[in-house]
């Protein structure tokens, strides 16, 4: 991505002696978390299974099927669209008197944090939805409240990205969006589940 972001880079440049050493064994072991991680899930799940009972099973399924889909959906959103566009605003800054030397393990540090970050916002209507569905809040708290909420994930964004008011900013509209779903997702079926209790 960065390469795309701006052509006239063809390299990054490592200033300590095990930074290169360092940042492939970084990025060996998130490739094999990645790739063993339907594996690993698959172990567990079936070591888990059999003390479930059928509506436990659904239910566990349910929450690694979307839980999965919404972090991967994330982390593709961060790294497709959202990383090539912080890239470019960052590389504008280079010209005749300003070159740029990115160096390979800070470059890593940073697609890593902010793949992580996205797609670990992305579970917000998931987990907003979980609570609704449970009867712990209620959608309304959480609309009569979104103001604070708003606040806490600008903040949240803020850290993620290390204070980088461009990632800041990227991350944080993308997560209002996701709060406000979250809202609709648990309006829709926490009142259903709620409207079908004293009918039983």
């Amino acid at each position: 991505p960065l390469f795309h972001a701006y052509p006239p880079l063809h390299k990054l440049v490592y200033t300590r002696l095990t930074e290169a050493f360092i940042t492939y064994l970084k990025l060996s072991l998130l490739l094999g978390i990645f790739v063993s991680f339907p594996v690993l899930l698959y172990q567990a799940w079936m070591f888990i299974a059999p003390g479930l009972l059928d509506d436990e099973r659904r239910l566990a399924r349910n929450i690694v099927f979307w839980s999965t889909f919404l972090f991967v959906g994330g982390a593709l959103f961060a790294f497709f669209i959202v990383l090539p566009r912080m890239l470019h605003f960052f590389m504008s800054y280079a010209g005749p008197n300003l070159e740029p030397l990115p160096r390979l393990g800070l470059y890593l540090t940073f697609v890593g944090r902010t793949v992580l970050a996205f797609g670990i916002s992305f579970e917000i209507p998931f987990l907003m939805f979980m609570v609704s569905r449970a009867g712990l809040v209620s959608a309304k708290y959480f609309a009569a409240k979104r103001l604070y909420f708003y606040i806490t994930i600008v903040v949240l964004a803020f850290l993620l990205t290390a204070g980088e008011v461009t990632a800041t900013v990227l991350l944080a509209l993308p997560l209002f969006g996701l709060y406000e779903t979250g809202i609709l997702l648990g309006r829709v079926f926490g009142s259903a589940k709620r409207t079908a209790e004293p009918s039983s």
